[in-house]
């Protein structure tokens, strides 16, 4: 090719006249991987088989779709809406679609596997939703959200964190990427779990397939017979993801009411002006109180926290997404050595977890009482941070009140609280102490949880 005619090929490639390579979702190689270093035997034919069961029921980036099994349950086709999925789903457009790619995937990935552009200078790393597994919610611990648990960390952002609120996102948009979100998840724990279970129910090593696509047209009966028993597999794996996320708002906890005789306030501006009014006296008791059960071996805070909450007591932990490819195959997380060929297939370097500084005043979950409530005897899910375990007569349900009075009186400044939520969004305050957490969202309500 002379010079002519190479300027004018390299002309209409980068005028964009090539025919767009359509953007798919990447396969969970590292979930495979670990089960290869684990079991001894390629997973290669487990990863394909996978691969084209999610792609047959979830779709692509910019066409997804809900396994049939889904909206033949009058429940389960409530979980998304096919309208909202559209909406954040593909290339962002003028029209306001692909709301998902243009404020989301940098961050999250297209697949949503925490992995985009963006991730690796990100610290904390970006949520990985393929787990189902979020942090902030007020759902019990090993139990979904539900939506307005995704919806408020989209429309506020998460205190202290890389995740802002979206400038100009609308509600409408909010709930659009609430569904992405949930879509996202759904699709890559049925993923991981179809995996798991052949990890369990087949013998991958003799050759035996999680489904074999060839079948489903065979001219023989039997083989359409053994396709259909393989695809039943898959959906009800689907089903029981399904239900876990509409199983979550029977899972709400309830925050009970603070004792009369224990101050609280909702952020530390109000803590301050208890600590110095009239129950100048009883908050000094209450912090007292705290500050024995934090240091105590019952509640064990400091543990991590640290003897005075500045979050330097035990700092080489994990998060769950991290163990999740080292520790629980027997790999340590910091020899590099024996996890490149992990980070290889698309794992980030694991970062040690950091625990609160109090001093800070940040608080992902939210800052109410009711937020600080949840955390504590709920724990953190995917965090080393326990539920609380009452001990009669040395660390009980209402002993939550003095910790929350005892850590906002370690804040040295001003913190970042959420955000006011944008005019068009109905209005969220976090519960009063003593109110019930939010009820279930209606089945229609730049990421999520970090």
């Amino acid at each position: 090719m002379n010079g002519k005619w190479f300027c004018i090929a390299a002309v209409i490639v980068a005028s964009g006249c090539r025919e767009e390579i359509p953007v798919q979702f990447e396969p969970n190689l590292v979930h495979t991987h670990k089960y290869e270093i684990k079991e001894g035997y390629s997973m290669k034919q487990a990863s394909d088989d996978t691969t084209w069961v999610v792609a047959e029921m979830f779709g692509t980036p910019d066409m997804p779709k809900l396994p049939e099994v889904v909206s033949k349950d009058e429940e389960l086709v409530k979980l998304v809406s096919m309208d909202r999925l559209m909406l954040a789903a593909g290339p962002a457009t003028e029209s306001g679609s692909g709301l998902y790619r243009k404020h989301c995937a940098d961050c999250h990935g297209i697949t949503g596997n925490g992995r985009g552009p963006t991730a690796a200078i990100i610290n904390p790393y970006p949520r990985d939703y393929r787990t189902g597994i979020f942090k902030f919610k007020t759902t019990t611990r090993g139990s979904k959200p539900i939506r307005e648990d995704l919806a408020r960390a989209i429309r506020l952002g998460i205190a202290g964190t890389a995740m802002k609120p979206i400038p100009g996102l609308t509600e409408d948009g909010v709930q659009a990427l609430t569904d992405y979100v949930i879509y996202l998840s759904w699709r890559g724990e049925t993923e991981r779990a179809i995996v798991d279970s052949a990890i369990f129910d087949l013998d991958l090593e003799a050759g035996e397939r999680i489904i074999n696509p060839v079948l489903k047209n065979s001219a023989s009966e039997e083989d359409k017979e053994s396709f259909a028993e393989q695809w039943e597999l898959v959906e009800d794996i689907v089903g029981e993801i399904g239900g876990s996320w509409l199983d979550a708002a029977d899972e709400v906890v309830e925050v009970p009411s603070p004792p009369a005789e224990i101050p609280m306030a909702n952020n530390h501006a109000e803590f301050v002006v208890l600590a110095t009014g009239p129950s100048a006296d009883a908050v000094k008791q209450s912090v007292e109180r705290g500050r024995e059960l934090f240091k105590g071996k019952v509640a064990s805070c400091s543990k991590c926290h640290g003897e005075g909450g500045l979050g330097n007591g035990q700092t080489t932990d994990f998060d769950d997404w991290t163990k999740d490819w080292t520790v629980r195959v027997g790999l340590d997380p910091l020899k590099k050595e024996t996890i490149v060929p992990l980070l290889a297939r698309g794992a980030l370097p694991p970062l040690t977890i950091s625990p609160r500084n109090f001093a800070e005043g940040y608080f992902r979950g939210g800052d109410s009482a009711a937020d600080l409530w949840l955390r504590i005897s709920q724990g953190i899910e995917g965090t080393p941070m326990p539920a609380a375990t009452f001990v009669p007569g040395e660390f009980e349900e209402e002993d939550i009140w003095h910790l929350i009075n005892f850590i906002r009186s370690l804040q040295t400044g001003e913190a970042g609280s959420l955000p006011t939520p944008p005019t068009d969004a109905p209005k969220v305050v976090p519960p009063a102490a003593g109110a019930p957490t939010p009820a279930a969202a209606p089945a229609e309500l730049k990421t999520v949880m970090r």
